[in-house]
């Protein structure tokens, strides 16, 4: 079981600080090694595996209690893999690129498509207090953005297994459990992602919610019938230990490839803040904050006190001094980012 730290402050830097307040957290070489490989899973003992998830949560939680300026961008980033990977495991063909030019070039009153909504779903995750995820009325939204029907006895009947899920003991078992109570509803594995993240960030007491378990294909894909709600929650971990090994497996590769997302988004970051002074323009600093808190802005976007030909050009400086990126590769419907 992982204890849960209390929260650390947060840190506020001047859009002239061109380095983070903490050093960037690296994983150690033995954690690394340590996470085995399928051929090496079936010799190993389920708290073996434990252990090393724990490890490895241990130093995602580190970079998420520093609450630095670019955890948005970090989060939403992430998101978007996860959903890249939902996408693909639904059968469609769009990937990550086709994921966010369905959200960011579709007006807010517009459909965005059934992939639109699973990068919503995931965007949700990470956006919203991890406080708020499992309210009711938040998981209604989620099922449909995940392409589920209304259903409000179904919705209750989750909300209500995973209160209780919440309140057990044990980390391990709270994350198998996520994916069971997913599939027992008929909701399958992708939705047990999404809620054994949120699940996690409720149990750390983090802020916000990191996208994990969704960008992890080998979770695979189910869609098992409904059965009575009378029936057991979770598998145990004795009685099905090798699905309990792979989902932490699973988890441990998802917080490394997180916080390596995390010390390439900082580098990033620093060298954002570090030419934001060379910025003229009088709205220079909501385009900065705007940077490190999404996942990417369209050359278009509406900023208040910014033209559409001030934006433009101002990107166009800022990829020359090499702080952002050209995300999408077009000559038009331009999209940047760290």
């Amino acid at each position: 079981m992982i204890l849960r730290p209390k929260p650390s402050p947060r840190h506020y830097t001047t859009l002239g600080s061109a380095s983070s307040t903490t050093p960037m957290t690296t994983v150690p070489g033995w954690l690394r090694r340590a996470v085995p490989d399928t051929q090496s899973l079936a010799g190993k003992y389920v708290g073996d595996i434990a252990l090393i998830a724990g490890a490895a949560i241990g130093a995602l939680d580190t970079v998420v209690r520093r609450q630095e300026r670019w955890a948005g961008v970090w989060r939403l980033r992430l998101a978007l893999v996860a959903a890249g990977v939902t996408a693909q495991q639904a059968g469609r063909v769009e990937d990550e690129v086709a994921l966010r030019d369905a959200v960011l070039l579709t007006r807010p009153s517009d459909n965005v498509g059934p992939a639109g909504l699973l990068l919503l779903a995931w965007r949700r995750l990470a956006a919203r207090p991890a406080e708020e995820l499992l309210t009711k009325r938040n998981l209604a939204a989620v099922l449909e953005e995940f392409g589920y029907a209304p259903d409000d006895e179904g919705v209750s009947t989750l909300t209500d297994d995973l209160r209780q899920l919440a309140a057990s003991d044990g980390t391990v078992g709270m994350t198998t459990g996520a994916i069971a109570i997913a599939e027992r509803l008929g909701f399958g594995r992708a939705l047990g992602a999404w809620l054994a993240d949120a699940l996690l960030a409720q149990r750390l007491g983090w802020a916000n919610a990191v996208p994990l378990l969704g960008a992890e294909a080998a979770l695979g894909t189910s869609a098992r019938p409904r059965r009575s709600a009378a029936s057991s929650l979770a598998p145990g971990i004795e009685t099905d230990p090798e699905r309990a090994k792979g989902l932490l497996v699973a988890q441990a590769r998802a917080a490394l490839r997180a916080i390596d997302l995390s010390a390439e988004l900082e580098r990033r970051a620093d060298r954002l803040l570090a030419v934001s002074p060379k910025l003229r323009a009088k709205a220079a600093d909501s385009v900065v904050e705007r940077l490190l808190s999404d996942d990417a802005i369209v050359a278009s976007e509406q900023i208040a006190g910014m033209s559409d030909r001030g934006l433009r050009r101002m990107f166009d400086r800022l990829v020359e001094l090499g702080a952002v990126r050209e995300l999408s590769g077009r000559p038009t419907f331009r999209i940047y980012g760290l």
